[in-house]
This record gives structure tokens, C-alpha cells and sequence, in this order.
């Protein structure tokens, strides 16, 4: 089956051995989209680095970059420089990244199934998301915004106002797919029961995120590994014991709810201040503005730093081409991204550039259910069963 069927958008092979329409055996074949970019980051500074990362799973854009630059920031051992207000746009970021990711779930998931409706609705309110990120970071994905540090820039004006709105239309938006699918007779008849993972599965398989939290067990990394200040924000972890595709539904629904009300807490959290670190070294670039080819260099910085001081030309011009030093060592961050524990491992010989970086993708240890979910079932639910995993084969191949 595949990799062009509609349900992999056609770059996941799913090999099936069926009995009429009853699938004895299901593996996966992957890496029809691989993009070599653990490699390719042994070639770039670690700066650089946030530009290939965000492209792995391009749905989780944030989190991958989040992940990355806190292995780098304990590699350096400035966790506890990062600015507060720094902290906070990230954990907005990637409460506002788990909506959209979500979005993409719910709504390819009712496209696959003939829920159209579904899909309709998910992608307009995915719009508004998009919408903010290229009001904040110029582009509506592959951003590169979060960099070791901090922050590439700060809120451009008038963003806080317009993601209030957001949250305000949201709050209304959302009830409307409980109205749609949760309900409904067809809906729920479709997904009940199908792509059955217990807990002592998602164990076995190392599952996590919705998949792990739809057997009852309410982990997640926000809770019981904070990162970025997530132990100061007042949220619940939704759960369900349905082990089935209903039930990982039902938990994205609810999670995007908890992501509204962190979105609203930091909006009422915003303090001026840096978004930086106050390290010379490390804070790069020294500022950016918007040009009309979207980022680069403001052009009064460099005229300042050109007519005024040699050093810091000089300095600029080493931090941007050769980059910063980073301290010998490995170092592992995890974050919880949307469709659960993103690591990150990395490693530096203490030059410019990583000497390894390796990515724990969520979507690539949850496609080992697919078969687990699978075998014994229909064909027909195999599509239901990956559409609940939503795995992104750009995070899966990277």
C-alpha cells in the first residue's frame, strides 16, 4: 500500500500481507523522504543548525528548533542566562505549534476517513496560526526563529493584540468539532476500537504523546521534565483508557484547548526586556531586520558597526561566517512536542561546528504501532490506525 495511497500522502510504504480484507502481517517501509539533515549539520555552525532542524518535521517547526538550541545552550551552560521574555515567546510559539500540528491531525484524519467537513475546519483555523508565525518570524514555516541563545528578534508590534484575537476566535472555533465528530454517530463508529495499543504496548514500543497518553498514562515532559518555565504555567495533561483511535482524537481536542489557555497566560506574562543573551560571543546575529527579501542584517547595524568600530566589524563578521566555539561534551534535551518526546543528543569536539547531533523523532518510535495496531484488523483500518499515530515522514527520514 503505497507510497501513494492518500493516507501517507505518498511517502510511507505499508507492506501488507492480507487474508481478504484481514491484514495478517504490516511492516513499514521508510526513507522515501530523506533529507540527510542530522549530516548535513556537521557542515554548518551551530547557529546554522536551526535552519535545517525546523525543516525535519515541518509541522513541529518549533519544537524541533526549541529541542536543538537547548542541547546547545547545555552544551554551552548558559541555561540559566536565557532571557525571561525569551522563555516565554518559545513556550508561546510552541503552544500555538501544538494547535496547527494538531489542526494537520484532525483534518487530514477526516479527509482520509471522508470527513471533509473536518478537514475544512482544520485548515481554516490553522490559517489564523500561520498567519501569526509570518507576522512574527516572516515566513509561515521553516523559520529558523529560535536560535542558541534566545530568540533571532523580538515581537514586531502590534503581535500581542493580534493573537489575543486569535485566542478569542479559537475559543469559539473549537466546540465546533466537538459538534462535528466527537458525537457523532459515524464518526465515532469509525474510530472506535480501531488501532488498539494498551499501555504495556506503548511501553514496549516506547510510544509516547497522544498515542501513550490515549492508555491512561498521563505523561508528559511539561510535567515531569520542565523546560522553558513550563513548571509556572497552570495546565492539565488529558487522558483516555480507550486505547483507540476515538481516543487519541479526543486527547488533541483537549490538548489544544490546554494550549489556549498557556497561550493566554503568556500573553499576560510579557515583560520588555532582551530576547537575547547578553554574551557578545554567542548572541547572534547582532540584529536583523525585515528587508524584502524577509531576514537578514539590519542595515543601520552594519552601517553603525562599519563607520564606528573596526572591532566590532571584525567581530561581526567572524561570529556570522565562522560562528562561536562551543565547550567539548555531549548533551541530550527532550521536549514535548505534539506528538510526544523529541530528544535531541549532541555532541561537540569543542569546535565551531557539531560533531554529531542526533534526533529522537516521535513520529519515527511511534510508526513501530503501526503493525501492533494493525494485524488481525481490516484493511480499511490501517488507514485509520496511521492516521492516528500522525506520524510526519519528514521528521520519520530526516
Amino acid at each position: 500500500m503505497g507510497p501513494q495511497h492518500p493516507s501517507t500522502h505518498g511517502v510511507l510504504r505499508l507492506i501488507l500481507e492480507i487474508d481478504g480484507e484481514t491484514v495478517t502481517e504490516a511492516r513499514c517501509g521508510i526513507g522515501y523522504l530523506h533529507t540527510g539533515i542530522e549530516k548535513n549539520l556537521e557542515f554548518r555552525t551551530w547557529t546554522q543548525g536551526t535552519t535545517f532542524v525546523t525543516r525535519m518535521d515541518y509541522l513541529t517547526s518549533f519544537f524541533n528548533e526549541t529541542a536543538y538550541c537547548l542541547a546547545v545552550e547545555k552544551l554551552l551552560g548558559i541555561e540559566d542566562q536565557i532571557p525571561e521574555r525569551a522563555q516565554i515567546i518559545r513556550v508561546l510559539l510552541m503552544e500555538l505549534n501544538r494547535i496547527s500540528s494538531h489542526l494537520v491531525c484532525i483534518a487530514t484524519g477526516g479527509m482520509e476517513l471522508g470527513a471533509t467537513t473536518v478537514m475544512i475546519y482544520g485548515f481554516r483555523d490553522r490559517e489564523m496560526i500561520l498567519d501569526i508565525y509570518e507576522l512574527i518570524t516572516g515566513l509561515r514555516m521553516n523559520h529558523a526563529y529560535i536560535r542558541p541563545g534566545g530568540l533571532a528578534q523580538d515581537l514586531p508590534p502590534g503581535a500581542v493584540d493580534h493573537i489575543r484575537e486569535f485566542v478569542k476566535k479559537m475559543k469559539k472555533n473549537l466546540p465546533e468539532y466537538d459538534k462535528l465528530a466527537t458525537g457523532n454517530p459515524i464518526f465515532k463508529a469509525r474510530l472506535q476500537d480501531i488501532g488498539y495499543l494498551d499501555l504495556a504496548g506503548c511501553m514496549a514500543l516506547g510510544a509516547t504523546g497522544p498515542v501513550l497518553r490515549s492508555a491512561g498514562l498521563p505523561h508528559d515532559l511539561r510535567k515531569s521534565q520542565p523546560y522553558c518555565g513550563y513548571e509556572t504555567y497552570d495546565f492539565d495533561v488529558p487522558t483516555t483508557d480507550s486505547c483507540d483511535a476515538y481516543g487519541r482524537f479526543l486527547i488533541r481536542v483537549a490538548e489544544m484547548h490546554q494550549s489556549v489557555r498557556i497561550v493566554e497566560q503568556c500573553l499576560d506574562r510579557l515583560q520588555p526586556g532582551p530576547v537575547m543573551v547578553g554574551d557578545k560571543k554567542i548572541a547572534w546575529p547582532a540584529q536583523l531586520a525585515l528587508g524584502p527579501d524577509g531576514l537578514g542584517n539590519s542595515l543601520d547595524h552594519i552601517k553603525k558597526i562599519m563607520g564606528t568600530s573596526m572591532e566590532a566589524l571584525i567581530h561581526h563578521f567572524k561570529l556570522v561566517t565562522e560562528g562561536f566555539r562551543v565547550p567539548p561534551g555531549q548533551a541530550y534535551a527532550a521536549v514535548e512536542s505534539s506528538k510526544g518526546e523529541l530528544g535531541v543528543h549532541a555532541v561537540s569536539d569543542g569546535g565551531t561546528r557539531p560533531y554529531r547531533v542526533h534526533f529522537r523523532d516521535p513520529s519515527f518510535t511511534n510508526l513501530q504501532a503501526m503493525a501492533a495496531m494493525c494485524e488481525g484488523g481490516q484493511v480499511a483500518d490501517v488507514i485509520v490506525a496511521v492516521a492516528s499515530l500522525d506520524p510526519v515522514m519528514g521528521g520519520v527520514d530526516r
